[in-house]
C-alpha cells in the first residue's frame, strides 16, 4: 500500500507515454514553442513502461490511465495497451481523440470501458482557434463511434474566461440527447502556458451561468474523485466541475504521475520529480523510491500555491508545461 505521510492511500497512476501531440492547445503548450521542444527527452520504452506498471501493481496501484502528449501519436501505442492490459487494474486513457477510429478495436480488446476525450469547444472555429488544427469533424465523430460502442464517456473541457465559458450551457445542452459526461476544468499554470487569475472561469461563475438556464441536481460525491458531479433531470448524461484552482481536492487526492522520460511526480504541481528510469536502467530497485518520493508529497497543491489566486505570480510557480508532465 503506498501512503503518505498525511494518511492519503495512493492507488491511481498516471502514465503519460509521450511528450508529443497532434494538436497545439494553447493551455497546454507553452505560447512560443522553440525549435527541438519535443526531442531532447529521453523516453521509457515500451519494456520500460510495462516495467514500472507492474511494479507500481505490486505497490498497491489499482487504477492506470495513459496519457500524452496524445498516447494516440506513439506509434507503438498498440503495443503499451496491449501489455499494460494484463495486469490487474482498471485501464483508461486519455486522448484528443483524433485517432480514435485507428485504435477503438484495441480499447474493446484491452477491457477498457472508459475513455476521457479532451474537447474545448462545440463551435469549429473556436476549437480551431484553441488546438490551432481543424480536427473538429473528426473528434465529433469519434466521440459518436465511442458511443455507439458502448464506452462510458468523458468531455474533458479547460475553460477559460473570454475564450469558451460561454459555451457551458451549450456542453450541457449536448448531455440531453447523448449520455456524455461533461467535466469543466478550470483553468490552471503550468509553464508558459500564459495563465493569469483573471483567466480563470470558477467553479462558483460556472454554476451560476448553469443555474439561470437550468435545474439540476448534485450527485454524490465519490471518495479520491476530483469532479463534483451534476445532473439535469432527465439528461441522459451528466456534467461535473473539476475546481483545481478555486477548491482544491487534494485532501483524499490517491494520484501519482510518471512523465514520459520516466520521471515520477507525486502531485500535478510538485516542484521535485523522482528519476525512476535512470534507477530502473542501474538495475536498482525503484520501490524505495517511489516510496521516498511519496513520502516527500505535500499537503496540497504541491505546496506552490496561495489562497489569493486572482493575483498569484505564475512565474513563480516551479513545474513544466502541462504536455511534459501529462493530462
Amino acid at each position: 500500500m503506498l501512503k503518505d505521510r498525511f494518511g492519503r492511500i495512493h492507488d491511481y497512476l498516471r502514465i503519460s507515454i509521450t511528450d508529443k501531440c497532434n494538436l497545439r492547445c494553447t493551455y497546454c503548450n507553452p505560447v512560443d514553442l522553440p525549435k527541438g521542444y519535443f526531442s531532447g527527452c529521453t523516453k521509457m520504452t515500451v519494456a520500460e513502461i510495462e516495467k514500472m506498471a507492474s511494479l507500481f501493481v505490486q505497490q498497491g496501484i489499482k487504477k492506470i490511465r495513459l496519457t500524452g502528449g496524445e498516447p494516440l501519436v506513439r506509434k507503438d501505442a498498440r503495443e503499451i495497451i496491449e501489455r499494460l492490459s494484463k495486469y490487474p487494474v482498471e485501464l483508461t486513457i486519455t486522448t484528443n481523440g483524433v485517432f480514435v477510429h485507428e485504435y477503438i478495436d484495441v480499447f474493446k480488446a484491452a477491457g477498457i470501458k472508459s475513455v476521457n476525450v479532451s474537447l474545448d469547444s462545440l463551435n469549429k472555429k473556436t476549437f480551431f482557434d484553441i488546438t490551432g488544427r481543424n480536427e473538429f469533424e473528426r473528434v465529433m465523430q469519434n466521440i459518436e463511434l465511442l458511443l455507439e460502442k458502448d464506452f462510458y464517456v468523458k468531455i474533458n473541457s479547460v475553460i477559460i474566461k473570454g475564450i469558451n465559458d460561454e459555451e457551458i450551457p451549450r456542453f450541457i445542452e449536448w448531455t440531453k440527447y447523448r449520455p456524455v459526461h461533461v467535466r469543466f476544468i478550470e483553468f490552471m499554470p503550468f509553464a508558459g502556458n500564459d495563465w493569469s487569475g483573471g483567466k480563470i472561469f470558477s467553479y462558483q461563475e460556472m454554476l451560476k451561468l448553469i443555474s439561470s438556464q437550468f435545474d439540476f441536481i448534485k450527485l454524490p460525491d465519490e471518495k479520491s474523485q476530483t469532479a463534483k458531479k451534476y445532473l439535469v433531470p432527465g439528461y441522459k448524461g451528466t456534467f461535473a466541475v473539476i475546481s483545481t484552482m478555486t477548491q482544491p481536492f487534494c485532501s483524499d487526492c490517491n494520484r501519482l504521475r510518471l512523465t514520459t522520460d520516466g520521471k515520477m511526480k507525486n502531485c500535478l504541481f510538485s516542484k521535485k520529480e523522482t528519476d525512476l528510469l535512470s534507477a530502473l536502467r542501474a538495475g536498482e530497485d525503484i520501490a524505495p523510491l517511489i516510496r521516498q518520493c511519496l513520502f516527500q508529497k505535500e499537503e496540497a497543491m504541491g505546496g506552490q500555491f496561495t489562497d489569493d489566486i486572482e493575483n498569484m505570480d505564475a512565474s513563480a510557480i516551479q513545474n513544466r508545461s502541462m504536455i511534459n508532465i501529462g493530462g
